[in-house]
């Protein structure tokens, strides 16, 4: 008997979080040279969806409709996934979906939607770090890991943004059919077996615009302009014109976090800049974006990136190795 894998598609849907995924599993196919899986495309309504990119993808059944006993089942992610507002049937085949199949999942920000039927209260998951906050927010009994590019909860597995659709798929590979096959599927997808690190090398946390009230703003400004000088909250605040206590507070109320951890935040991406360069050495990134020395640099870089400098500029870095 094959393994039925359904990909449910919202309209909207990201082409790469349905395509990419059922591309592994086919290449898993082609590996035993024979249908180990039946891939399937689950529409939200009848006719073609039409993908973000404009693509429009044939689907092989409606919600609602029946189906070979399913496996797996994947929900897609969409761009506008987290303000989808599904019917209630389809909010009850999805749950009776994920009850009968040996397991189910998302990709990207298809999180949201398992979220919306009810399948994450008390789970760990994970999701694109840019709808990381959002999604922890908008279902506070979820446990969000950020950094994760794809996480493993009983019968429930999610993945980060995007190609880490890719990863997960491999993962399940791995899962039914063992290291080996899964391993020639990456050789022939050109894809990391275990991607070093985790989605946080990928996102640009701290380095969005400045925020809060204009003199808050300025001091943004000023740091991110200037991240090698000694940059104490008492320099911070001299700047600003305040007592150091004043601009704390002020500082953590409008900007969410305490002056000293927007600081590390904005050393660490001016680092991320030099390292996609390529050009200057790690003591140098350290001294331009005020490390006291490599070691606090690559300590940094670690806890917000998730991954050391070196790995980073291995694998994003721009310029000469």
């Amino acid at each position: 008997m094959t393994k039925t894998i359904a990909v449910l598609a919202l309209p909207g849907v990201q082409m790469l979080d349905v395509s990419g995924p059922l591309d592994v599993f086919a290449q898993a196919n082609a590996e035993l040279g024979r249908a180990y899986y039946t891939l399937r495309v689950v529409a939200y309504e009848p006719g073609p969806v039409r993908s973000s990119s404009g693509v429009c993808l044939l689907p092989d059944a409606v919600v609602g409709e029946p189906l070979p006993r399913v496996n797996t089942l994947l929900v897609a992610g969409t761009p506008h996934a987290s303000r989808a507002v599904l019917s209630t049937p389809a909010l009850q085949w999805i749950r009776a979906t994920a009850r009968d199949a040996r397991r189910y999942g998302s990709v990207c920000t298809g999180a949201f939607v398992l979220a919306a039927a009810g399948l994450l209260d008390g789970r760990r998951v994970t999701t694109h770090w840019n709808a990381a906050r959002e999604l922890r927010l908008a279902y506070p009994r979820v446990e969000v890991e950020e950094d994760a590019l794809h996480v493993r909860d009983g019968k429930l597995r999610t993945s980060a943004g995007v190609t880490a659709g890719l990863d997960l798929a491999l993962s399940l590979v791995e899962e039914d059919l063992g290291r080996e096959v899964a391993a020639k599927v990456a050789s022939q997808l050109v894809m990391f077996f275990k991607r070093p690190g985790g989605q946080l090398q990928f996102s640009r946390k701290g380095q969005a615009g400045p925020v809060g009230r204009s003199v808050l703003q300025e001091v943004q400004r000023w740091v991110a302009a200037h991240p090698q000088l000694p940059l104490s909250v008492e320099a911070l605040a001299a700047h600003a014109g305040l007592s150091p206590r004043h601009f704390a507070r002020l500082f953590h109320a409008e900007v969410g976090i305490t002056p000293a951890a927007w600081v590390e935040m904005t050393r660490v991406s001016a680092a991320r800049a030099l390292l996609e360069g390529g050009v200057a050495t790690p003591k140098q990134v350290a001294a331009q974006c005020g490390f006291a020395n490599v070691d606090t640099l690559r300590r940094a870089f670690v806890k917000h990136v998730g991954v050391s400098p070196a790995t980073y500029r291995r694998h994003h870095g721009s310029g000469p190795d």
